[in-house]
């Protein structure tokens, strides 16, 4: 039998007026047919990152009515959307938001490993946030790039999203690099 170790599934970015950015989707492993693809469509992805908007939302007045301010932005787990998926996220102090879906049964573990997980701690993905943030700032410091065409309807341009091959790559990088543990991506 083989053993699945966790997996990133998803990488998304949210504007600060809840327009998304970019989403990148990672396959997954499939022990039945020994195959990896997507566990989910693009349009389910689409609504779990936007459904985690809601949960930033909360959070954030929770904290403020209870004046406890988020110091580092990082919100942990945000929610468990099923018995495999699990949603983690960070908010920049510009109000952008990353959110990482982690499929915990995503990726084949390695011939002897002995490594059985049944959950990850928040400590694991602070390297995925942290990465991704990395990213963002290269992708801000480009002097093509014009974030504010980014904004969405406050911006007037309808939020585009963000096409940079670069920034794909670096994602793309990320989603496929990260395994627990990892302490720099």
């Amino acid at each position: 039998m083989t053993t699945a170790i966790p997996s990133i599934a998803c990488l998304g970015i949210i504007g600060r007026n809840n327009n998304p950015l970019h989403i990148s989707i990672f396959p997954s492993y499939d022990p039945q047919s020994n195959t990896f693809a997507p566990l989910r469509t693009p349009l389910e992805f689409s609504l779990l990152l936007s459904s985690s908007i809601d949960i930033f939302d909360l959070r954030t007045k929770h904290n403020a009515i209870n004046n406890t301010p988020l110091a580092t932005g990082d919100y942990g787990l945000l929610h468990a959307i099923d018995d495999r998926l699990a949603a983690y996220g960070f908010e920049t102090n510009t109000g952008v938001r990353m959110v990482c879906v982690v499929d915990m049964r995503g990726r084949r573990a390695a011939v002897g490993s002995s490594s059985v997980r049944s959950g990850l701690r928040d400590a694991e993905m602070k390297p995925v946030f942290r990465a991704m943030q990395s990213a963002y700032v290269r992708l801000l410091q480009n002097p093509f790039f014009a974030p504010d065409e980014h904004l969405g309807p406050v911006g007037g341009h309808g939020g585009r999203r963000i096409t940079s091959r670069k920034f794909g790559e670096d994602m793309k990088r990320i989603g496929e690099g990260w395994t627990p543990g990892v302490t720099n991506l």
